[in-house]
């Protein structure tokens, strides 16, 4: 069983079903990507299912996670694209 202190952070954007793009943070990743798609995950993604994983970093600390996210909500949707674009899984 892993510690909390072992457990990377992580900010993410993902794609709604019609083309926009949300962006969050978790220390789990594929729980909440099936929690988005099960329509827990966010409000906004609920109604815009299903979601695919389109863009992660990785993060030590959640604080640090949670400053990316608010960044990258502050991004253009331009901006969001080329991150998506240049991020391989």
């Amino acid at each position: 069983m892993q510690r909390q202190s072992d457990l990377m952070n992580y900010a993410y954007l993902v794609r709604c079903s019609d083309n926009s793009l949300y962006a969050g943070w978790t220390n789990n990743i594929e729980k909440r990507i099936k929690a988005h798609n099960d329509g827990s995950g966010a409000k906004y993604t609920k109604s815009r299912r299903p979601v695919t994983l389109a863009y992660l970093e990785e993060f030590e600390t959640k604080s640090e996670a949670m400053k990316r996210e608010a960044a990258l909500k502050k991004l253009t949707h331009r901006q969001k694209e080329a991150l998506a674009e240049g991020w391989k899984k």
